[in-house]
């Protein structure tokens, strides 16, 4: 993976930042495309990811809701005396509903140099959003070099994505981030008003993904089914993906529930011990520490269509570190929209970039409530693509919003503690703690490299990122001593 890209732009975790930016270089906005343009021509869903050899066709399902939209930029009008030829986007446009989008392009490897804006009009009205910029930066996520997720030729670089609500009409612009004379990134835009001087070339095989994350039915399907008295309806519902992820949390809840509800202290204890009883030591027997389980909504609970992800759950041998993420999506969401931003999240990661699942191992939104992430079993030590060179024996856990500048409600960084102070206690983590962790390589160490990191640390102690965000980050010690106050030490 290449170093930290020195410009302007910096890194960031996840989505966009709101910005006030100057107007477009073309004068005249194009009139909206027809709505069946949008769907047909460049509205294909992506299909999803190859079945492995042999395996038998998936059984005839009802269509599960959410879609994406796959809209391939073009070259946009040029401005000769700046040299902005390559330039590319899509003008103003009807599109079918959607909530998050993002911009891909083919090599995982390469880097877009430059600055990637949309704006977006509000579902059934004429209201148009200003310019926003979309994270460039983004391959501080994703799996570690080397390893069969990141080799599996479907990943796809791409931005971060943004949640943008309930929209139907979407404009884009790309630009080549301005070079000098020499070609080198960077350059003021002074510098660039000869032809000598142009825009850096963009990736090939732009596109635009437009995400609708579909609406939940699930829920209500399960309440309908339990006032009639027919609990039986809501496991026939499960398909064989959503009865896998399901059961990878087994000792913890029925097959189909939509939560793993919270345990006190000594049921805590009780079930660690009925869990990793032949992996602790006569002393972590005799005095556990572990905080009480805290409740947590499963995968079926927000929603997540198991037929996305990759079939098969792949593990690391334990969880001695967790990284603490924001998603950088803004912090406008209700906190009953934040199953729809996570379903949007997934479909992003799997269809878009082509991840075999989510890449968190945990997602907690502004009031607190704790999401499964990527399937496997909250209790088991699952490898997730969260934090590049450092996903092996490690979690990650993103809080849902922006914190660079805003402050992370309080019931956020508690959600954290209790997280972390039960998760990492399964394995004998000590919250206040340090460890080690080996380098799979990324761009501040290089692969191979025994890292000491906190047991607690944020995105950016293992890759140069602002992620969690500076407001975030200055909260994990407050996370860190609150975890261990929990685990009794």
């Amino acid at each position: 993976m290449h170093g930290l890209l020195a410009t302007s732009l910096g890194v960031t975790c996840a989505a966009a930042l709101t910005l006030p930016l100057a107007p477009p270089a073309t004068a005249t906005p194009q009139p909206p495309a027809p709505v069946a343009e949008a769907a047909t021509a460049a509205g294909a869903a992506r299909p999803d990811p190859p079945r492995a050899p042999g395996a038998p066709p998936r059984a005839a399902a009802p269509e599960l809701p959410g879609s994406t939209q796959s809209l391939p930029l073009a070259p946009l009008a040029r401005d000769r005396a700046l040299g902005d030829a390559g330039d590319q986007g899509l003008p103003r446009r009807d599109v079918r509903h959607f909530s998050l989008l993002g911009v891909v392009w083919d090599d995982p490897g390469a880097p877009l140099h430059g600055r990637v804006q949309v704006r977006t009009r509000a579902a059934g009205t004429h209201a148009w959003s200003g310019w926003q910029d979309l994270e460039t930066h983004n391959d501080d996520h994703g799996a570690d070099p080397g390893t069969p997720e990141r080799t599996s030729g479907h990943v796809r670089a791409g931005t971060a994505p943004l949640w943008v609500g309930d929209s139907d009409g979407v404009e884009v612009r790309v630009h080549g981030e301005d070079t000098d004379r020499h070609g080198r990134a960077g350059a003021t835009r002074a510098a660039r008003t000869t032809p000598q001087a142009p825009a850096a070339a963009l990736p090939r095989g732009l596109r635009l993904e437009l995400i609708d994350p579909g609406a939940d039915d699930t829920r209500a399907a399960h309440l309908s089914a339990e006032a009639a008295g027919t609990r039986e309806v809501r496991r026939a519902a499960l398909d064989t993906e959503a009865r896998a992820a399901s059961a990878a949390n087994a000792d913890l809840a029925p097959v189909g529930a939509l939560e793993i509800p919270a345990l006190d202290r000594a049921q805590t204890r009780s079930e660690l011990l009925s869990l990793r009883s032949g992996k602790l030591t006569a002393a972590q027997k005799a005095k556990p520490y572990i905080g009480p389980r805290p409740r947590i909504v499963t995968r079926r609970g927000w929603g997540a269509d198991e037929t996305l992800r990759e079939k098969s759950f792949v593990y690391t041998s334990k969880v001695k570190a967790a990284f603490v993420h924001h998603t950088a999506s803004g912090n406008t969401y209700k906190c009953s929209q934040a199953p729809s931003l996570i379903r949007g999240i997934y479909r992003y990661h799997v269809k878009s970039m082509g991840w075999r699942d989510i890449g968190y191992n945990f997602l907690v939104d502004k009031c607190g409530t704790i999401y499964e992430g990527r399937a496997g079993g909250v209790a088991k030590a699952v490898l997730g693509a969260h934090t590049l060179g450092f996903n092996t024996n490690s979690m990650g856990i993103a809080v849902i919003g922006t914190f660079g500048s805003t402050k992370p409600p309080a019931a956020a960084v508690t959600a954290i503690a209790k997280l972390t102070a039960w998760k990492l206690g399964l394995y004998g983590g000590n919250p206040k703690g340090k460890t080690y962790l080996k380098s799979g390589g990324g761009n501040l160490y290089r692969k191979g490299k025994n890292v000491r990191l906190n047991v607690i640390s944020g995105h950016r102690d293992g890759f140069a990122t602002e992620c969690p965000g500076r407001q975030l980050y200055g909260k994990l010690g407050t996370a860190r001593s609150s975890a261990a106050r929990l685990q009794g030490r």
